[in-house]
C-alpha cells in the first residue's frame, strides 16, 4: 500500500506565528478583508489579524474606506502604532474616532489632516491615552483652537503627554491658534524637531522665536532684519510682523 500523501492547506499553517505575522503582513487590507468572505475559517483568521494590526493607513485600506468596515476593522484592536485616518475625512466623527484612540494606548503616529468633522475632543482623546505618541498630524484641522491653552495646566493632558515622545509636530492651517500656543510647545515638548505653521495668520515672529533658538525646523523664513530696520526707520518702532499676510 502507498501511504496516502497529506496536502498542507494555508490555514494549517501556525496562524499567529506565520501566517499573521509572516505573510498577512504583506498584504493589503482590503484584500484580506475580502477573504473573510471564503469561509468562516479565513473569517476567523482575518480577524484574528486585524486585532494584532500595527498599522492602519491608505496604504493598507485604499482611498476611501466606508464607515461600517472602519468600525469593524479597528473593533477589537488594541496594538496599533500608527493611524491614519485622511481618507476617512468625510464622514469620520469623534463617535467613531474615540473608542479606538482610546483602545490604542501604543499609538506613535495620528493623522487627523483633512478631518473636519472631528472636534477638540479627539485631542483630549489623544492626550489622555496616547503617551508614547510622537507625530500628530492635523492639517487642514480647523477645529483645533486655543485648547492647546487649556490643556496646560494641572490635568496632564495633550501638552504634557506629548513632551514624553514629541519629535514631529505639524499645525498647517491653524488659524485659531493662540499667540501663547507656540510658547507653550516650547516649554512642554524638549524633543520637537520641526513646526509646519504656514498659513497661520495668527503667527507672529516673536511666537516663532523662542522655538527658533531652539534649532527647531520652521517651515516660515524669519522676516529680513534689513526689513525690520527699514520698518523700524519710517513707523518709528520695530513693530510685530504677522509673516503670513
Amino acid at each position: 500500500m502507498h501511504k496516502q500523501t497529506e496536502i498542507c492547506q494555508l490555514l494549517d499553517l501556525p496562524w499567529e506565528d506565520v501566517l499573521v505575522t509572516h505573510v498577512f503582513c504583506y498584504l493589503p487590507l482590503r484584500h484580506l478583508v475580502s477573504l473573510q468572505c471564503v469561509s468562516k475559517s479565513f473569517l476567523s483568521l482575518v480577524q484574528v489579524y486585524l486585532a494584532n494590526c500595527r498599522k492602519f493607513d491608505p496604504a493598507q485600506t485604499g482611498p476611501h474606506i466606508p464607515k461600517e468596515a472602519f468600525c469593524s476593522m479597528l473593533r477589537h484592536n488594541q496594538v496599533l502604532h500608527h493611524l491614519c485616518v485622511s481618507n476617512c475625512s468625510d464622514w469620520i466623527t469623534d463617535k467613531e474616532l474615540l473608542p479606538v484612540i482610546g483602545q490604542s494606548q501604543h499609538l506613535l503616529r495620528v493623522d487627523m489632516r483633512g478631518c473636519v468633522h472631528l472636534s477638540r475632543h479627539a485631542l483630549v482623546a489623544v492626550s489622555l491615552s496616547c503617551s508614547r505618541l510622537q507625530h500628530l498630524i492635523l492639517a487642514h484641522c480647523e477645529w483645533v483652537d486655543n485648547v492647546w491653552c487649556m490643556l496646560r495646566p494641572k490635568p496632564r493632558a495633550l501638552i504634557e503627554m506629548i513632551n514624553v515622545e514629541q519629535h514631529f509636530l505639524q499645525t498647517k492651517l491653524f488659524n485659531n491658534f493662540c499667540l501663547s500656543v507656540f510658547r507653550t510647545l516650547a516649554e512642554y515638548c524638549p524633543k520637537l524637531q520641526s513646526l509646519k505653521v504656514n498659513h497661520c495668520h495668527n503667527v507672529t515672529e516673536s511666537s516663532l522665536g523662542v522655538l527658533r533658538r531652539r534649532n527647531v525646523e520652521i517651515d516660515v523664513e524669519p522676516p529680513l532684519q534689513r526689513a525690520l530696520v527699514l520698518l523700524q526707520d519710517v513707523v518709528g518702532f520695530a513693530p510685530f510682523i504677522n509673516l503670513q499676510i
